[in-house]
C-alpha cells in the first residue's frame, strides 16, 4: 500500500475544500444572511454531524476491514489481529465482496431509519428552534426538507469513502473531493447572491454529494475489480456482520461520547441562549473545527498504511508516523488558533459580517478545549488500528458529563458562553484527554530521543 507525502499534500488540498468550504463561502453568508439564519445554519451543520453516529463506528471499522483485505488477510477476526497463517499475496476477493454486501446491506437499513428520525424528532426540534424566528420560515421549512433528503442519501452511499480509504486510494478520494466542492463553491455562491438563503448551501450539498458518489464507483470499481467480483461467491454478509459488529458498536458509542463532547454545546446551548449568540459560538467553533480538521491531516491520511504496518509488526516506522504526525497536527492547530485570535474579528470586520465572532477570553477556551480533543482524537485513532477499541466506557462517560456539565453551567450560572467554551475541555482533562496519548507513547515505547530523531529528520527534509 502506497501512501506517501504527496497522498499527504493532496489531502490538505481536498481538507481545505470539504472541511474549509465553508469558510470559503462564509464571506458571502455573514454578508448575505441575517444572524439568526446564520444560528440555523450552524444548527444544520450540528445536525449533520449527529448523523452520522447513526454509522455507529461501523464505517471506521469497514475501511480497517478492506485494508485488511487489500493487505493480504484471508479471514477476519472480531478482535485483534492474527497473521499468522492467515496472509497471502493474493487477494480474498470472495471475502471483499461479502464486505461490499454487508456495507450495502447496513446502510440501506441505516438510512431508512435516519430518514424517519429526521422527519420526526428532528422537524419537531426545527420547529421549536424557530419558535422566535423573525424571517422567512417558509425557506427554512424547504431549506430543512431538502436537507433531511440529501443527509438520507449521504449516509445511504458511505460505504464508497470506506472503500476508497481501505484500497489506500488516498490521492484519487481526495481530487473527487476537490472537484465536488468546487462545484459546491460555485453552485453556492451563485445562489446565495442571488437571494435563496439557507436553501442555497443545502442544494449546493446535494450536487456535491452526488458528484462523490459518482466518481468513486467509476475509480473502485475497474474492470479488473468487477471481473475478479463476478467471479466469486460472496462470503455470507451476515456472519462478517457478526465479525465486525462488536467493535463496530464500540467505536460508535465512542463516537457518541466524542459527539457529546465536542458538539453538543450547540444543541444544549439553543435551549437557553438568543439564536444571534448561538451564530456567533457556531460560526467560531466552525472556524475552530477547520483547524483541527487541517492540522489532522497528516496522520489522518497515514491511517490505511499504519493498519498494513500493524498487519506487518512494522512497530517503528509506526512510531515514526505517529511522532510526526502529532508533531505537526499541533504546530498548524496552534498557528492557526494564534491568527484566530489576533486577527478573526478583524477580518470578520472588513467583511462587513453581520455575525461576529464569540469574545477574546471565550474563544481562548474553546481554542484550549479543542486542542485537547485534537490530541486525545489523534491517539484514539491510532489505537484503534490495533483492531481493539478500549476507549467505549471513558467516551460515553465523559460525553455524559460534559452534557451534564453544560446544563449545569447554563442553568445555575452567568458564564453564557464561556461555560459553552471550558465544558468540553474540563471533561477531557479529567481522563481522556491524556489517557490516549499516554496510552500510544506506551505501546510504541517512545522516548525524548525518538522524537528528537524524528524531529532532525523532518527538518533535514528526508523521507
Amino acid at each position: 500500500m502506497q501512501i506517501n507525502k504527496t497522498d499527504v499534500i493532496w489531502n490538505y488540498v481536498a481538507t481545505f475544500f470539504k472541511i474549509a468550504s465553508s469558510a470559503i463561502l462564509l464571506p458571502l453568508i455573514l454578508r448575505f444572511l441575517p444572524s439568526q439564519e446564520v444560528g440555523v445554519w450552524t444548527i444544520f451543520s450540528s445536525i449533520s454531524a449527529l448523523v452520522f453516529l447513526l454509522d455507529f463506528g461501523f464505517h471506521s471499522s469497514f475501511v480497517r476491514n478492506v485494508t485488511y483485505v487489500f493487505s493480504g488477510i484471508q479471514s477476519l477476526e472480531k478482535e485483534g489481529l492474527n497473521t499468522r497463517n492467515n496472509f497471502s499475496e493474493t487477494i480474498n476477493y470472495r471475502l471483499l465482496k461479502g464486505i461490499l454486501e454487508a456495507m450495502k446491506w447496513f446502510y440501506t437499513r441505516v438510512a431508512i431509519v435516519l430518514l424517519f428520525l429526521l422527519l420526526t424528532l428532528g422537524s419537531i426540534y426545527i420547529n421549536y428552534i424557530l419558535e422566535g424566528y423573525s424571517g422567512n420560515k417558509t425557506k427554512i421549512i424547504i431549506a430543512w426538507v431538502l436537507f433531511c433528503i440529501i443527509n438520507t442519501y449521504n449516509l445511504y452511499t458511505l460505504y464508497y469513502d470506506a472503500l476508497l480509504e481501505g484500497k489506500g486510494l488516498i490521492r484519487v478520494s481526495k481530487k473527487i473531493t476537490i472537484v465536488a466542492n468546487l462545484f459546491y463553491l460555485l453552485i453556492a455562491c451563485c445562489l446565495v447572491l442571488t437571494g435563496f438563503g439557507l436553501i442555497s448551501i443545502v442544494l449546493s450539498q446535494l450536487f456535491s454529494i452526488i458528484i462523490i458518489r459518482s466518481l468513486s464507483h467509476r475509480f473502485f470499481f475497474t474492470p479488473v475489480l468487477k471481473y475478479e467480483l463476478n467471479k466469486v461467491t460472496d462470503s455470507s454478509h451476515f456472519e462478517i456482520l457478526k465479525i465486525i459488529s462488536p467493535n463496530a458498536y464500540k467505536y460508535g458509542i465512542t463516537s457518541l461520547g466524542g459527539f457529546m463532547i465536542q458538539k453538543s454545546s450547540i444543541f444544549v446551548g439553543s435551549l437557553f441562549i438568543p439564536l444571534i449568540l448561538i451564530g456567533s459560538f457556531g460560526i467560531t467553533k466552525q472556524l475552530l473545527d477547520v483547524l483541527v480538521a487541517i492540522a489532522n491531516i497528516t496522520l489522518a491520511t497515514y491511517i490505511p498504511k499504519i493498519t498494513k504496518l500493524r498487519v506487518d509488526n512494522n512497530f517503528e516506522k509506526i512510531k515514526e508516523i505517529y511522532i510526526k504526525g502529532i508533531l505537526i497536527s499541533n504546530v498548524v492547530y496552534i498557528l492557526g488558533a494564534l491568527f484566530l485570535i489576533f486577527f478573526g474579528e478583524l477580518i470578520l470586520v472588513l467583511l462587513d459580517s453581520k455575525t461576529k465572532l464569540v469574545p477574546p477570553y471565550v474563544l481562548i477556551g474553546m481554542v484550549i478545549s479543542s486542542l485537547i480533543g485534537l490530541n486525545a482524537g489523534i491517539s484514539g485513532t491510532v489505537i484503534s488500528t490495533r483492531n481493539e477499541i478500549p476507549f467505549m466506557k471513558p467516551s460515553i462517560y465523559s460525553g455524559i458529563a460534559t452534557v451534564l456539565l453544560l446544563i449545569i453551567l447554563l442553568r445555575f450560572t452567568d458564564l453564557g458562553l464561556f461555560g459553552l467554551a471550558i465544558a468540553p475541555g474540563l471533561i477531557d482533562l479529567c481522563y481522556q484527554g491524556w489517557k490516549w496519548p499516554y496510552e500510544v507513547i506506551k505501546e510504541l515505547k517512545i522516548t525524548i530521543l525518538d522524537i528528537k530523531l524524528v524531529m532532525l529528520e523532518f527538518l533535514i527534509n528526508k523521507k
